[in-house]
C-alpha cells in the first residue's frame, strides 16, 4: 500500500498527519518528485475511472491551453495528468487493484476498518 500525492498538497497532509495518528505507516510517494508511470496511472484510472482523478477544479487545469481543455476523454486525461500531474486529485491511497482518491476521515476509517 502507498500513499501517493505531492507533499505541500494541504489535503495530502491531512491523509498523512491522520495516518500517522492512527499508527499506519504507510510508504508516501510523491509523484511531482518520484514521477508517475503511465501503468500507475492506468491501474487507477481502471479502479476509479478517469473523472475522479482528474481535478478540473485546479490551477494547474486553468492553466490549460483552451485546445487541451477541450474534449478532454480517457486517454487524453491520461496523456495530461503524465504531463501535469498536479492535475490528479490526491492523494490516491492505492494497493493491489485498490484505490481510494481525496482524504475524507470516514472513508479511510472504513478502508482500514477502524
Amino acid at each position: 500500500m502507498t500513499l501517493f500525492g505531492i507533499k505541500n498538497c494541504d489535503t495530502v497532509k491531512k491523509a498523512r498527519k491522520w495516518t500517522e495518528a492512527n499508527g499506519l505507516n504507510i510508504p508516501f510517494h510523491d509523484f511531482r518528485v518520484d514521477g508517475l508511470t503511465k501503468e500507475q496511472l492506468e491501474s487507477w484510472v481502471e479502479t476509479l475511472g478517469w473523472e475522479p482523478l482528474f481535478n478540473k477544479r485546479s490551477t494547474s487545469f486553468r492553466n490549460l491551453s483552451d485546445e487541451e481543455k477541450s474534449d478532454i476523454d480517457q486517454a487524453k486525461a491520461i496523456e495530461l495528468m503524465l504531463t501535469h500531474p498536479t492535475l490528479i486529485k490526491r492523494p490516491v491511497l492505492a494497493t493491489d487493484g485498490k484505490a481510494l482518491v481525496g482524504f475524507k476521515e470516514a472513508e479511510y476509517k472504513a478502508w482500514f476498518n477502524l
